[in-house]
C-alpha cells in the first residue's frame, strides 16, 4: 500500500500550487516546493519557492480509505489516511492546542469529535485494577470475594441516592378501609340503565 496524506492549504496558497504544477518543467525550476517538520514531528514549514507557510500536522477523527481505478468500474484501495497537514497563511502563527483535528473532511462531518464520538467515562483506575484481578482469579478457580461497604472509599458514593429505611419486627394490624365510590370517581361503564327498576 501506498502511504498517503492530506494536504489543506489556504486558497492563496492553492493558486500558487496550480500554477506551479501547470508550468512547464523549464519554467518551474526557480520554484521547489517543500515540507518540512520540526523535532517535535507535528509542527513545520511549508515552502513554495521563496515563501514560508506554516504548517501543522494533525490526526484525523475516522481513517479515510483512498481508492484509484484504471478504467471507471473497478476501484482499488491504495491506503488509509488519518493524517493531515494543515497549512495556514504567513502571518498565523497559532499552533493547535491539540494533536487531533476536530472536524472530519466533508460538511456532515463538522465538529465530529463532539457530536458523534462519545467521551471516556470516568473511572476510578484502583476500582478497574481490583476489577481485573478479580476477573483473572475466577478462571483460576478463584472466587469473587464479598466487599464491605465500610472500607470502601466509593461506599459514600454508592450509598448517597440510597434512603435508608428502619422498620420495627411487627407490624402493625390496620384494617383495609373500603373506599367510597362518589359521583366524581365513577367511570362511564358504572353507569347503570336507569330504565331498568331493580
Amino acid at each position: 500500500m501506498e502511504e498517503q496524506f492530506i494536504l489543506r492549504v489556504p486558497p492563496s496558497v492553492a493558486e500558487k500550487i496550480e500554477s506551479l504544477l501547470n508550468d512547464s518543467a523549464a519554467a518551474s525550476d526557480d520554484k521547489s516546493l517543500d515540507l518540512s517538520f520540526m523535532e517535535d514531528g507535528r509542527t513545520g514549514t511549508f515552502t513554495i519557492g521563496e515563501d514560508q507557510f506554516p504548517a501543522s500536522l494533525l490526526d484525523l477523527p475516522c481513517v479515510v480509505e483512498s481508492y484509484k481505478t484504471y478504467d471507471d468500474n473497478v476501484l482499488i484501495k491504495t491506503a488509509d489516511v488519518g493524517q493531515i497537514i494543515m497549512v495556514k497563511e504567513k502571518g498565523d502563527q497559532s499552533v493547535p492546542d491539540t494533536l487531533e483535528f476536530r472536524h472530519g473532511l466533508t460538511p456532515p462531518m463538522r465538529d465530529v469529535r463532539k457530536r458523534r464520538f462519545r467521551r471516556e467515562p470516568d473511572l476510578n483506575p484502583e476500582l478497574v485494577q481490583r476489577v481485573e484481578r478479580e476477573l483473572r482469579s475466577i478462571p483460576a478457580g478463584g472466587t469473587v470475594p464479598d466487599h464491605d461497604d465500610e472500607g470502601d472509599e466509593n461506599a459514600a458514593t454508592r450509598t448517597a441516592g440510597k434512603k435508608l429505611v428502619v422498620t420495627s419486627g411487627a407490624k402493625p394490624a390496620v384494617q383495609a378501609a373500603r373506599p367510597t365510590v362518589t359521583e366524581a370517581d365513577r367511570s362511564d361503564s358504572d353507569d347503570t340503565d336507569e330504565s331498568i327498576d331493580v
